[in-house]
């Protein structure tokens, strides 16, 4: 049996390895500072004689607290549509959507927040179909290969799982309800996820719900990622955000487990078609059944040249070996997408530690690094809290893109990409570190800044 000391272990284990940031002790700001953060204050100063306009950043999340105090002024708001009319005044598909979606609910305000991970959902899928069937009596094809693989996770993580309850008055309140979790949702085939929302999550045409509510019951998330992007700078309040000029629209469609792929496609659309110059997407998966659909959406928001920001998940692992969803290369895609970028976490240490310890990595599937490790910013209720992981990179890159964007609005989304890759800080004395992503190289906003103004000249 599993002792107290071992389980406290490998819980710590667990939840690095996990999707959900996890709260640490802190410097302040230093992302935004020299060293090993991205210059973002220099960048300011060396265009400060310099007029910017507001860029629209789409955030699919958990949600946020549209009325945090460091965020007051930085959400977007649909001035088509009057609120709390019951009408979908601007004819977009969506009633009252004042501030963005919810994709989590249904039209009588209710939430889902809680939901299985997607190997749940397979296993609950196929195992009608296969449970207790002899191998010997079918065909096996690719489809009961997956069914296999997930009841061995899914099994093999009950089981995991099943040893913490034993102790769990003995855990911290935190980690008692991570297993909690777990065991009741994440892990649970027979929990049900949707019917409350009263769409069927396979059927991509079937768009008509959800509601106006974008905070939802759990928008810690959200709120942080939020608060990276664009809290309001230099009041002293938490963390200062990346970009100054800049307006949050909140989709959101990121519960307590893994997303639906329908969500997220119709967050995407929904964001380009109100006027999101960069989607960020701090949240990954697995498995993904509806790949080409979820494909389809990011190649919407290519074409209309929508910059999209995915963290690249806090795995530890090689994502060119193994797959995190949503990824920038499927195994249909015939060329990259222009407009997709995959973040790892960088932390403020040098050498060895420069990649967060939890960070994915990739020599094809991540782009660049940003800071992610030990990022203090807002939480509801007007508070705030250190966070980590590469959620927490992707919004860096997302505010430098915007912020970029703001000040020099003659250059496309693309070119202000490149610009990022090209000025990033290639760390080649730190062994390993080139070999972990496309340009091996750390987002400096500083440098970014004094390319695109070369450029915006030649415009």
């Amino acid at each position: 049996m599993t002792n107290l000391r071992q389980c406290l272990a490998i819980f710590s284990i667990v939840c690095a390895a996990s999707s959900i940031a996890q709260p640490v002790e802190g410097t302040l700001n230093w992302y935004n500072q020299e060293g090993q953060g991205m210059f973002t204050e220099k960048a300011y100063k060396y265009l400060r004689k310099k007029e910017s306009k507001t860029v629209i950043v789409g955030v699919i999340d958990s949600g946020v607290d549209i009325e945090h105090e460091d965020l007051k002024g930085k959400i977007w708001i649909n001035t088509d549509e009057i609120a709390d009319n019951g009408i979908d005044d601007d004819n977009n598909g969506y009633i009252d959507d004042i501030h963005g979606w919810n994709f989590l609910g249904n039209a009588e305000g209710a939430h889902v927040n809680e939901a299985r991970l997607e190997k749940t959902r397979i296993l609950a899928a196929l195992a009608p179909k296969y449970d207790g069937i002899d191998p010997n009596s079918i065909e096996q094809d690719a489809e009961y290969q997956l069914y296999l693989k997930v009841k061995e996770e899914v099994e093999t993580g009950r089981a995991q799982f099943e040893q913490y309850m034993e102790m769990l008055d003995k855990l911290p309140e935190d980690a008692q309800n991570y297993i909690k979790s777990q065991m009741n949702f994440n892990l649970n085939v027979d929990f049900d996820d949707r019917s409350l929302i009263g769409d069927d999550p396979d059927d991509f045409s079937d768009v008509n719900y959800g509601n106006a509510d974008v905070e939802g019951p759990d928008a810690l998330h959200g709120t942080h990622v939020s608060g990276i992007i664009g809290a309001i700078r230099g009041n002293d309040l938490g963390g200062d955000g990346v970009a100054e000029n800049v307006k949050i629209m909140v989709l959101r469609a990121v519960p307590n487990g893994d997303e639906f792929d329908k969500d997220i496609a119709l967050a995407v659309r929904y964001a380009v078609d109100n006027g999101a110059e960069v989607i960020n997407m701090s949240f990954g998966k697995a498995y993904s059944p509806h790949q080409k659909e979820v494909y389809e959406a990011f190649k919407y928001a290519d074409e209309k040249g929508v910059l999209l920001i995915h963290a690249a998940g806090n795995d530890a692992k090689d994502i060119d070996v193994e797959p995190n969803y949503p990824t920038s290369m499927y195994s249909f895609q015939k060329a990259p997408l222009d407009h997709f970028v995959t973040i790892g976490a960088s932390t403020k240490n040098k050498g060895a530690e420069l990649v967060a310890s939890f960070s994915n990595f990739g020599a094809k599937g991540v782009d660049v690094f940003a800071p992610g490790f030990e990022i203090y910013n807002a939480v509801p209720q007007s508070e705030y809290m250190n966070l980590q992981g590469t959620s927490m990179a992707a919004p860096m890159v997302a505010g430098a893109a915007a912020m970029l964007k703001s000040y020099f609005p003659k250059l496309t989304m693309k070119e202000i990409k490149e610009v990022m890759y090209e000025t990033s800080v290639k760390y080649q004395k730190v062994e390993g570190f080139a070999d972990k992503s496309v340009t091996g190289g750390v987002i400096n906003i500083y440098n970014a800044a004094k390319a695109c103004k070369k450029l915006s000249k030649k415009k």
